[in-house]
């Protein structure tokens, strides 16, 4: 054998050696943490993402791909609270978290916007459709995620219509005057019109203290009010339609997603998106399920008068701008997104109940 024969022989050894590693890291092992301070059942965005996201991404990959995926599943704070899940991504104790942006009223403030503008889309896939449309003509609202939080958004999620829970029956707005009623917070100047006290606090919490008599009452959508059993303490449960809330994010830690391998990255991102999109129909399942369960529960369920509605919402007419002009004043472009979603709405076909002036 020559000595260029033995050279040759070598190189090809090194390159297929190269080969066997290269296919040997392509087709690695993963396994991945994702969790929710919210549990599966009562809050359906978390059931999605265990019953839709994780085994999706988990079939598409065994499919597509040659890695194996597997996931460590944490809900209902088993890793991090409702308030804890934005850090948790951002730290790495999660790779994947689903929160709801109003426990972020510092961090996330404008992302709330759904919240600043009540009275919008009833059902949920509206309401999301409305809030992609905005997040796509104002590319800050996800490019935030990652530029000061160290996490790619994935998806869009929501509350259904929200209503109003209580312990008491009342006929009259003015019953509900010195009342104490619990909320996530950003929503709760929606209760300003009735003279109601706010106080602000989060669904896991909220069972013990209506029975306690911490708070008198809950603004809940139907799923999450039937979920937690409030209709234990609070059996009356008034149909106000302050609308469905795209508040909720699915998003995963910047820096595990760049180490991933391309053809997994492209299936989580697609994933997601899948996700966004099951989520509005979820949770317009989840608005009518919860209310008939409520109903088969003993829950006493009652409609608020249109007139009264819509006195309601004029009420309130000055919250969207105060919040725009709030969201300005941090640098932050509030009164575009705000009015763009205001648009989406109406193209959509919403009709508002009071034309929300924000200049």
């Amino acid at each position: 054998m020559t000595s260029a024969t033995k050279t040759f022989g070598r190189i090809v050894g090194t390159a297929l050696g190269l080969t066997l590693l290269a296919t040997t890291a392509q087709a690695d092992r993963f396994t991945f943490r994702i969790g929710s301070g919210h549990p599966k059942g009562p809050a359906p965005y978390v059931t999605t993402m265990s019953d839709f996201f994780v085994s999706e991404v988990k079939r598409r990959a065994a499919e597509e791909t040659d890695h194996s995926v597997n996931f460590i599943e944490s809900y209902g704070g088993g890793i991090a609270g409702v308030s804890e899940t934005l850090e948790a991504v951002q730290q790495g104790l999660l790779d994947f978290g689903g929160y709801c942006v109003c426990f972020e009223p510092s961090n996330l403030y404008l992302h709330n916007f759904p919240y600043f503008e009540p009275f919008g889309p009833q059902a949920s896939s509206d309401a999301i459709a409305a809030v992609r449309v905005v997040y796509d003509k104002n590319p800050w609202l996800s490019e935030v995620f990652e530029a000061e939080f160290g996490q790619q958004l994935l998806g869009l999620g929501a509350w259904d219509n929200y209503h109003l829970g209580t312990k008491e029956e009342w006929s009259q707005v003015s019953d509900l005057k010195g009342v104490k009623i619990g909320g996530a917070g950003p929503n709760l100047p929606w209760l300003e019109y009735a003279g109601a006290v706010p106080v602000q606090s989060s669904l896991p919490e909220g069972y013990m203290a209506l029975k306690t008599g911490v708070y008198d009452g809950w603004l809940m959508t139907p799923a999450g009010y039937n979920g937690f059993k409030y209709y234990e303490p609070a059996p009356y449960y008034t149909l106000i339609g302050y609308g469905a809330m795209p508040v909720v994010v699915l998003t995963m830690n910047a820096r595990k997603m760049a180490s991933l391998p391309d053809d997994l990255r492209q299936i989580i991102e697609e994933v997601g998106m899948e996700w966004e999109t099951r989520n509005g129909k979820a949770m317009d399942d989840s608005q009518a399920a919860g209310l008939a369960a409520l109903r088969e529960n003993g829950a006493v369920i009652t409609e608020l008068p249109e007139e009264v509605r819509t006195e309601w919402a004029q009420s309130l007419a000055e919250f969207p701008r105060k919040s725009a002009k709030e969201a300005d004043s941090r640098g932050m472009p509030g009164t575009k997104v705000m009015q763009d979603f205001i648009d989406a709405s109406k193209a959509a076909g919403h009709v508002w109940p009071v034309e929300y002036d924000l200049h």
